[in-house]
């Protein structure tokens, strides 16, 4: 009659490696569940060995192993299963130069998205604004009309604070030789500020015009990009005008 190990090598062919360990375990003198526990060890093994890593360390020299290599430490690793074929890659380790590049890179990137969507919040109130472009010229039309307005107020303003000047210093001569009345002087002084604060406002507005001027230009140039091709609402079909 045949022995427990005598029976699973007659069923084990030897050119299993892991199964033909199995066998010899089975033979162990001992007996018990120590060769059960080492043989289920046996049994998984397989499974890991289906798994290898290949990796290039610092001298170029390519390993294939099991486990990672000490020799590639903070290199990358890929993870190659059973057909050969990578099925996991490991990156190597950043140093911080790179570290940083890539920060800031993740930032700049973020930057960008942020300004893509705030420029579509911006052309999406454009288009809500303005029906067609003669929309713009008449908004246009009343910015600037608005601003000289107030130019025009300004220098009024001026003038009179500048006429006022003149008084000033006419009834200032009569105390050429004596002390300036307290109201006198308090006078001259806040028309003075006064002639300083318009003559910077109206140095602004003016300067107003050219930003009015330049931002309807921008918007004119937006809209034109983002109706292209698109027929203008409000606008006359060029049929019609013939037909006029």
């Amino acid at each position: 009659m045949l022995r427990t190990g005598d029976k699973m090598r007659a069923i084990i062919p030897s050119s299993f490696p892991v199964l033909k360990a199995i066998s010899i375990i089975l033979k162990w003198p001992l007996g018990g569940m120590i060769p059960v526990f080492l043989a289920m060890a046996f049994v998984a093994a397989p499974a890991s060995a289906q798994r290898m890593y290949k990796c290039v360390d610092a001298k170029g020299k390519t390993y294939y192993t099991q486990v990672p290599p000490t020799e590639c430490l903070g290199r990358e690793t890929q993870e190659l299963n059973k057909s050969g074929t990578v099925a996991r890659k490991y990156e190597a380790a950043l140093t911080p130069e790179q570290q940083a590049a890539r920060e800031a890179e993740r930032k700049k990137k973020l930057e960008d998205e942020e300004k893509a969507k705030e420029q579509g919040r911006k052309n999406t109130a454009l288009l809500n604004t303005y029906s067609s472009e003669n929309d713009i010229d008449a908004a246009r039309g009343r910015a600037i009309t608005e601003a000289e307005s107030t130019i025009k107020a300004i220098e009024k303003h001026l003038a009179e604070a500048q006429a006022r000047t003149k008084e000033l210093a006419a009834e200032k001569e009569f105390y050429v030789k004596k002390p300036i009345p307290f109201k006198l002087a308090q006078d001259i002084n806040k028309n003075e500020l006064d002639i300083k604060t318009q003559t910077g406002m109206l140095e602004a507005k003016k300067k107003e015009i050219g930003g009015i001027n330049a931002k309807y230009d921008e918007d004119k140039r937006r809209y034109q990009e983002l109706t292209k091709g698109r027929p203008q609402r409000g606008a006359v079909p060029a049929s019609s005008q013939s037909k006029k």
